[in-house]
């Protein structure tokens, strides 16, 4: 059945998770096949490194940081990328399905999700806090607390209308949802330690956006990234993260360790 569905547009998207191997990290510390997804530190500005653990990709969150969820076109259509945060729709709010609004990216265009979606000038700005605190546990939906998901969805005809004027920002806005009851991921499993962190409903900060029509080729997304994430020393202690403690040195480091002036010893 088509749907068109009129939806926001940031930077870009996500794309979907591969295999597992253990405490590896991804060396582009990016994720998918359509949209390249990265997480931001907005407050200083790093990308955060993921890991691959039994199946999942985890970053390690720090408490108080603001971040953004960096998605980035990689494929030659348009996309749309439904986002969801702890299980909850980004845009609307609501407990996250494939069917609902999401951002919609032009082939190349980059774009932060970087908060709750509050009007089309406004977002409550993602940040990392305990779990009590997070947006989701304070709605009652404590469950999916911890991941991060984006469901990729390629479109079915080329866009031929003139694309409306948008703004400053070259970013569109929320639009309607569609009908729909497929879940967007299931439960986040959990491991010992429990999840430290989720994420709050932060500072309210301008993010102008604007409405366009999207119709999907396909009911089901072409993609899905999922990304977990709690505090480094829950990673730490669930043994993603090596915990691998460098020695202390007894003098200072040499360029060129092997360089000092040497002839033929004699033997032993």
């Amino acid at each position: 059945m088509n749907t068109k569905t009129a939806t926001l547009t940031r930077r870009m998207a996500l794309g979907a998770l591969v295999g597992a191997s253990l405490l590896t990290a991804l060396p582009a510390m990016a994720i998918g096949r359509l949209t390249d997804v990265r997480i931001v530190n907005r407050d200083s500005g790093e990308v955060l490194r993921m890991y691959r653990h039994k199946g999942d990709v985890w970053v390690a969150g720090e408490p108080g940081a603001r971040y953004a969820v960096e998605l980035q076109n990689a494929s030659r259509g348009r996309l749309l990328n439904v986002v969801s945060v702890d299980g909850v729709n980004v845009i609307s709010g609501e407990t996250a399905s494939f069917n609902q609004a999401g951002y919609v990216l032009t082939p190349g265009q980059r774009y932060d999700v970087s908060g709750w979606r509050k009007s089309s000038r406004e977002i409550a700005a993602f940040e990392f806090t305990s779990l009590p605190r997070s947006y989701a546990a304070r709605t009652g939906r404590p469950d999916d607390v911890g991941v991060i998901g984006v469901a990729v969805f390629r479109e079915r005809a080329p866009y031929r209308q003139p694309v409306p004027e948008i703004g400053p920002y070259g970013r569109s806005a929320p639009a309607p949802e569609t009908q729909g009851k497929s879940s967007m991921q299931g439960k986040s499993h959990r491991s010992e330690p429990g999840q430290e962190l989720g994420t709050g409903h932060g500072d309210r900060e301008r993010d102008r956006v604007g409405e366009t029509e999207f119709e999907r080729r396909n009911d089901r997304p072409d993609e899905i990234v999922r990304i977990r994430y709690d505090s480094r020393e829950n990673l730490m202690a669930m043994g993603i993260i090596p915990t691998y403690q460098r020695p202390s040195r007894d003098r200072e480091p040499s360029a060129f360790p092997a360089a000092r002036p040497r002839y033929v010893p004699d033997p032993y």
